[in-house]
């Protein structure tokens, strides 16, 4: 099992809802308005005047099969749209209940 973290602009949470829809991942947490800056590239996204966008995250524990294709869809998304900023990390699971 593995754990993937998706952080995004707020505008692609149906997006990644959906490809985690596609991929069988039924479970996940979403945490919204949440703010953030890029390591590499993007506008950051505070929710103030200057910088309004704000981001959001899902976590969700999947098959290792998933994460390939959990992974291409991130890339995808944000290969649309590179200023949004969208990312993508992933941890081993070693136990869970």
């Amino acid at each position: 099992m593995k754990s993937v973290f998706i952080t995004f602009d707020i505008s692609h949470k149906e997006a990644v809802i959906d490809l985690l829809t596609h991929n069988n991942c039924r479970g996940f947490s979403f945490f919204d308005q949440m703010q953030g800056r890029g390591s590499v590239s993007g506008d950051p996204h505070y929710g103030t005047h200057a910088w309004p966008s704000m981001c959001g995250s899902i976590i969700t524990i999947v098959e290792d099969k998933a994460v390939d294709n959990i992974l291409k869809g991130v890339k995808a998304l944000d290969e649309e749209s590179k200023q949004l900023g969208i990312r993508a990390f992933v941890w081993d699971i070693e136990k869970s209940y």
